[in-house]
C-alpha cells in the first residue's frame, strides 16, 4: 500500500471542498466537546484547535462566552490559507505537528479527527501536557477511528494512510501516562453499528 502524507492529502481536500463536509460531519462531536470541556472550566479562558483545518471549529470555540482568545494550527497551508481568507481576523498557525508548540500555553486545548494521524499520538499527549497547558488546563480531543468503532478499521486502506488504531482503554491509560488527572473517555453519536466519536478529556494538575 503506497501512502500519501496526512498533510497532502488535507490539502487535496481543501481543494476540493471536502472541508465543507467535515465540518458538516463533526459539528455536532464538536460542540458536545465545547460543552464538556466549558463545564469544568470557570471563568475565562484561552485555547488552541489543533489540527484545525480550514477553522471551523476554532470559530466555534471563538464564540463561547467566556473565550478570551482562541487560535488554530495545521499542518496543511492549504487549509490554513482557506481559514485566513474566511476569517481574515483569526489567529491560525501553519506548523508541522506534533513538533510545532504554542508560544504561550493555553487554558484549553481542542482537537477533533486529528490525533490518529501522528505516527506516536500518545507521545504528543505528553507534550501537549507539558508544553501546551496551563496548570489547571484542559485537554479535548475527538477521534471517529478508534479500534473499538469497526466502519472505520478500513480508513488506513481506503485513505492510503498508516493511521494510529488505538483502542479506548489505549487512549485513557495514554492519558494518565502523560499526567493528566480526571481523565474521562466517552462515546457521542452512536448509531446502528457506528460507535460515535470518542471523546477523550484530561485536565493539567
Amino acid at each position: 500500500m503506497s501512502n500519501h502524507r496526512a498533510v497532502d492529502l488535507f490539502s487535496e481536500w481543501a481543494e476540493k471542498g471536502r472541508d465543507v463536509g467535515m465540518e458538516k460531519g463533526h459539528s455536532k462531536s464538536v460542540k458536545k466537546m465545547i460543552s464538556l470541556a466549558k463545564d469544568r472550566i470557570s471563568g475565562h479562558f484561552s485555547a488552541i484547535d489543533v489540527g484545525c483545518g480550514n477553522g471551523w471549529a476554532m470559530r466555534e470555540l471563538q464564540s463561547v462566552s467566556g473565550c478570551l482568545s482562541a487560535s488554530g494550527v495545521d499542518g496543511s497551508d492549504t487549509m490554513i490559507s482557506k481559514a485566513k481568507l474566511i476569517h481574515p481576523q483569526g489567529d491560525y498557525f501553519h506548523g508541522m505537528l506534533p513538533k510545532w508548540i504554542p508560544e504561550k500555553p493555553v487554558d484549553l486545548v481542542m482537537s477533533m479527527e486529528f490525533m490518529y494521524y501522528l505516527k506516536n499520538p500518545l507521545d504528543f499527549l505528553s507534550s501537549i501536557h507539558d508544553a501546551w497547558l496551563k496548570k489547571g488546563g484542559w485537554l479535548v480531543f475527538g477521534v471517529d477511528h478508534y479500534r473499538e468503532n469497526p466502519p472505520s478499521l478500513g480508513w488506513p486502506d481506503s485513505l492510503k494512510l498508516e493511521l494510529a488504531t488505538l483502542s479506548e482503554s489505549q487512549w485513557e491509560s495514554g492519558m494518565v501516562r502523560a499526567g493528566f488527572v480526571e481523565v474521562q473517555t466517552l462515546r457521542f453519536g452512536k448509531e446502528d453499528d457506528w460507535e460515535g466519536t470518542l471523546v477523550v478529556l484530561g485536565k493539567k494538575r
